[in-house]
């Protein structure tokens, strides 16, 4: 019997009705992939699979009420990683936690979970460096801009904190890498696809997009972080763990004078 190959639309809900479909049709051999991703295989029959709210919703209930809120969060940001293959670990960790009357999320001996638990931490890693590594720079437009390369998809996770921390301003962060960012306008926050001039740097101040005063923020950011730094306490070694040096081409702190 050949292999069932789901496709879908790489969004939450489209995978999670990747997984209803499973269920439905009581399908033992599947395999689902993102759209943007997937290959052709040779001896695997591929389904396209349309994103229905709904059922997303039905199997993402059932998977709450099956595990912890720490299980569920865990998922989440699993599937946040966007590691090549994650979508059949998470398959493989859902068949097991609807397979068993008790709790399973801490069941660390299945090898899908204790997967799922290490991903979820390397996610969770990233999204509390973005909270702390994100420097936004004052548009000409009024807006705080920010641009960011995460190494996983961690946009939705971090919108509460920004939201929250900087309600009375209007901002936007766009993940280069992915090409989408959030916006929000002082009500909420949205989804924002945009275009760029061909040559923009986003590692760079540009006085053509960049407010005057932002110049001087910078200069004083600058200031600040090197009459905070004590040279014979330097660590650098230390530094890098804390701050790696992917992260410094968008700190402000980072650019040379």
């Amino acid at each position: 019997m050949s292999d069932k190959k789901l496709i879908y639309d790489g969004t939450f809900d489209g995978f999670l009705s990747s997984v209803f479909y499973v269920f439905e049709n009581k399908i033992k051999a599947a395999t689902i992939e993102n759209e943007f991703v997937a290959q052709s295989g040779l001896f695997s029959k591929e389904i396209n699979i349309i994103t229905e709210e709904e059922k997303a919703n039905r199997v993402w209930a059932g998977l709450k009420s099956k595990l912890s809120a720490r299980g569920s969060y865990q998922l989440y940001y699993a599937f946040l990683s966007e590691q090549n293959g994650v979508e059949n670990v998470l398959l493989d960790y859902i068949r097991y936690a609807f397979s068993n009357a008790l709790n399973v999320d801490k069941d660390f001996s299945h090898p899908s979970v204790l997967k799922i638990a290490q991903i979820a931490k390397m996610v969770g890693r990233e999204k509390h460096r973005m909270e702390a590594f994100v420097r936004f720079r004052l548009t000409k437009d009024a807006i705080y801009f920010a641009s960011v390369e995460p190494d996983f998809n961690v946009l939705p996770l971090i919108s509460k904190h920004f939201k929250g921390r900087y309600a009375d301003q209007k901002w936007i962060i766009y993940d280069i890498k992915r090409n989408y960012g959030l916006s929000y306008d002082l009500k909420k926050v949205e989804i924002i696809n945009l275009d760029f001039p061909a040559k923009f740097d986003f590692t760079k101040t540009d006085d053509n997009f960049f407010a005057e005063q932002e110049f001087e923020f910078q200069k004083l950011w600058q200031d600040y972080f090197k009459s905070t730094n004590i040279k014979s306490r330097k660590n650098m070694r230390l530094h890098i763990r804390h701050v790696p040096k992917r992260y410094w081409k968008y700190l402000s702190e980072k650019q040379p004078d």
